[in-house]
């Protein structure tokens, strides 16, 4: 297999076959994110990928699911995709569903119609890397589209019959925006249900332009406990049942998964973590390791 320099996948796709078709993270411009900063963005040649696709076939197990890495492969163009889409029905014509991580900056690129092109090549899911739907943090956080842009672009693939996950970063308003950063994620959220909802603590990483934010006063630091608050406002405000709430992540203190139809029995989980933690864990940060 072809993979090139750092490989990441959401953890609920622990079990799905990983197909590079990139490297890197075209944006690569996150202020938190340092993820891809040492590897440089290019296109996998798709002899590689079909090399790729032999290889998996030669293990003889059906394959109805495929990953496709590395930072956000949904930026290739769409003839691409249908190339890429092609030789894995080549291949396996059992596939079900084709998915990466997404931005509203990649749906950009795509019009209605090469989404429902696409989407009927079994392009179906998508993690996107929302993080927020609060402008002054989308902008301080450098994603690379408004608010505006992201009602616009996640509509435009739901009409093409998507669906999204919603990653959710907690935290990434600063110290005291937390109100204001939930009320405007939650607000998109139920407008454009997702079908999982991903949440993510904000940690700031060395080597970071948010490093460079903190040391300069620009960004303060939320709380380890307002943090979990800001969860628990979050899943109060959701007002869609259909979907399922991860909060699994390693970045996590409370690593709690469940449908959203029980989301007062994850709110209380969420509580009985805050009252185990020590307060000089919750009143202070944590900087998680760089990935």
């Amino acid at each position: 297999m072809h993979f090139t320099g750092q490989v990441y996948r959401h953890p609920i796709e622990a079990r799905t076959p990983l197909l590079e078709v990139t490297a890197g993270c075209s944006h690569n411009k996150c202020t938190f994110c340092t993820m891809y900063r040492n590897t440089p963005f290019k296109l996998s040649p798709l002899s590689h990928v079909e090399e790729d696709l032999i290889e998996m076939k030669s293990m003889g197990v059906e394959i109805k699911r495929i990953f496709l890495v590395n930072g956000e492969p949904f930026i290739l163009s769409t003839d691409k995709l249908v190339e890429i889409s092609n030789l894995i029905h080549k291949y396996f014509p059992e596939i079900e569903t084709i998915t990466c991580y997404a931005s509203v900056k990649s749906l950009k690129t795509k019009s209605l119609e090469d989404l429902k092109k696409l989407r009927k090549l079994k392009y179906n899911q998508l993690h996107i890397g929302l993080e927020t739907a609060y402008d002054p943090a989308l902008k301080q956080m450098n994603k690379g589209f408004t608010q505006a842009e992201a009602y616009e672009n996640i509509k435009k693939l739901m009409d093409a019959g998507f669906e999204w996950d919603a990653i959710v970063m907690m935290g990434v308003a600063g110290k005291g925006m937390s109100d204001i950063n939930v009320k405007e994620t939650a607000k998109l959220l139920n407008e454009l249900p997702p079908y999982l909802v991903s949440i993510m603590s904000t940690s700031v990483s060395v080597g970071s332009e948010l490093e460079v934010l903190r040391d300069k006063g620009e960004f303060i630091e939320p709380t380890e406990r307002e943090m979990l608050e800001e969860e628990k406002k979050l899943l109060e405000l959701l007002d869609f049942e259909d979907a399922y709430f991860f909060g699994g992540h390693v970045f996590n203190l409370a690593p709690i998964n469940g449908s959203l139809k029980i989301k007062e029995k994850i709110i209380k989980e969420i509580d009985n973590y805050i009252l185990k933690l020590d307060d000089h864990i919750l009143n202070g940060t944590y900087q998680r390791p760089n990935i």
